[in-house]
């Protein structure tokens, strides 16, 4: 059976133009094209979208992913692989979970009490957000990750840890302007980025263009995705939105 561009975008979700930019790199050919230049796909074409689709999940850019698939022997074994990398995966975000869902709490007691906040064991507040998984996220960005690990060399293991501490602060504080309907582009919210930015920049130089694109990549880059999204649903896109009319207004 074959199936056309259409209803595969359909079932898979994946738009028709993203179909064709597969094929065009040798990612994902059809099984064949029709007389009227449409192309169609059969079973085999869909299980290759899976693992297409799964790869991406785990974060892998499409030149990685075409040199997992062209190293594959074995389908099953393949898929078996995938299938570890993703239990591997949930086992990741239900820790990080648990973890922003400890902040949270320590930070509203901490404001409803009047108290500094007193963490017991400050191990537990980078659950699920190690940074080696941080660095590998940052697979499109080889310049930036490059001076992230010089900096981080330079740390002792307390200022990485309180870096850390300083990161999901801000993603909560970001999420809270989010709940209380603050558009992107307000003060507050701009206040915010800027502090991100400001922190990119002591790193290294961050064009515009290339802050657009870090902010592309909270939505687009799966486990950056993910750590939003665990805090809270949307948080992603606004922060993306928030980054966006950050480079406009004060980078342009």
């Amino acid at each position: 059976m074959a199936w056309p561009t259409a209803e595969v975008a359909r079932m898979s979700g994946v738009t028709a133009r993203a179909l064709r930019h597969y094929d065009e790199i040798g990612l994902l050919p059809p099984a064949w094209v029709g007389s009227n230049g449409h192309r169609y796909y059969e079973e085999g074409e869909l299980l290759r979208l899976q693992q297409i689709l799964v790869l991406r999940a785990l974060g892998l850019g499409l030149s990685e992913i075409g040199e997992v698939l062209a190293a594959q022997v074995d389908e099953v074994e393949a898929l078996r692989g995938h299938h570890r990398r993703l239990l591997a995966e949930r086992d990741r975000l239900d820790a990080l979970a648990a973890t922003v869902a400890r902040t949270i709490a320590e930070l509203e007691r901490s404001r409803r009490d009047g108290t500094p906040v007193v963490i017991n064991r400050p191990e537990n507040l980078f659950k699920g957000v190690e940074p080696a998984q941080y660095r590998e996220s940052l697979h499109d960005f080889p310049e930036l990750a490059g001076a992230i690990d010089r900096h981080t060399a330079t740390l002792s293991e307390a200022q990485v840890e309180a870096g850390q501490r300083e990161r999901t602060v801000r993603m909560i504080r970001l999420a809270e302007l989010m709940d209380a309907g603050t558009p992107a582009h307000a003060e507050p919210v701009q206040a915010e980025i800027d502090a991100q930015y400001q922190a990119l920049t002591g790193l290294r130089a961050v064009s515009a263009e290339e802050y657009r694109a870090i902010g592309r990549s909270c939505v687009d880059n799966a486990p950056w995705r993910a750590a939003y999204e665990t805090i809270a649903p949307g948080l992603a896109a606004y922060q993306r939105d928030a980054i966006e009319a950050y480079a406009m207004t004060r980078l342009s």
